[in-house]
């Protein structure tokens, strides 16, 4: 038996949503799009077709106490969202999303159409509407408890039918939630946890204050390709993500390359 929240996003609201998304794809026409570049090589080449796919599922996570609250993960998707064109439908379950945290890594408040579903089934109904619109960009729905594999086959299905991306931001307040790890549809599965920021100055490691934020980003699947992790600073205001400046920015001499170059030299 339906829930009454259930029955009013059915209803009016879903509605009133259907209409909204109706305006934003007037004139809009699908096609195939290629994959979207993260924009760090060690990443995309690690990736089939050399990004995240689109009109696809794609599943976050926090790790630890970030599991609750998915700050990271949402953060995450909200960068790469800001990176290709289009409008976002964002599904919440429950009024907890610090919008503005979303503008400061460049996805702009005027391309986001946020909705309350008030449960997790109504968040999966709410999504798959919203992945059947070819007018959107993409659609972030934050699934709390189970995602099974039927639900996200839908899901899976919608995104490819209509070549909307699709994001589920797992939540849980169980930091172990065995749930998490059931098998699901998604194209690729991530899950992120936050590490302690650097010295602003590495070479004054004694100088107050934060470097920039870091993660650990861990493609736990990945359909035609393998797991991998790496640790990225967090999405800046365009979204970008870098490796982090103890493996990217290491000077060539203190690589094996540039003991090669001596060598040679």
């Amino acid at each position: 038996m339906a829930s009454s929240t259930q029955a009013s996003i059915h209803g009016h609201q879903l509605t009133a949503l259907r209409a909204r998304i109706a305006r934003l794809e007037r004139g809009a026409t699908w096609r195939q799009k290629p994959a979207a570049s993260f924009g760090v090589p060690a990443i995309d080449q690690h990736l089939p077709g050399g990004g995240l796919a689109r009109g696809a599922l794609h599943e976050v996570a926090g790790t630890g106490p970030e599991t609750e609250h998915a700050a990271a993960a949402a953060l995450f998707t909200a960068g790469w969202l800001a990176r290709v064109r289009g409008h976002v439908l964002w599904v919440l379950e429950r009024a907890d999303l610090f919008a503005p945290a979303l503008a400061g890594v460049g996805l702009a408040p005027h391309r986001v159409v946020y909705a309350e579903a008030g449960n997790p089934d109504a968040v999966l109904l709410a999504m798959e509407e919203g992945l059947r619109h070819p007018g959107l960009a993409a659609v972030v729905g934050e699934v709390s408890g189970k995602l099974s594999l039927t639900a996200s086959r839908r899901l899976q299905l919608a995104a490819e039918a209509s070549g909307v991306t699709g994001f589920a931001l797992r939540r849980s307040r169980r930091l172990d939630d065995p749930v998490l790890a059931e098998p699901t549809a998604a194209l690729t599965r991530w899950r992120l946890s936050a590490l302690p920021s650097p010295p602003p100055l590495p070479e004054s490691p004694d100088v107050p204050g934060l470097g920039p934020a870091h993660w650990r980003l861990e493609l736990v699947r990945c359909r035609g390709g393998e797991p991998s992790s790496w640790i990225v600073e967090a999405c800046d205001a365009k979204g970008r993500l870098r490796l982090a400046a103890d493996v990217a920015d290491r000077p060539a001499a203190q690589t094996g390359l540039g003991r090669l170059r001596r060598a040679a030299g």
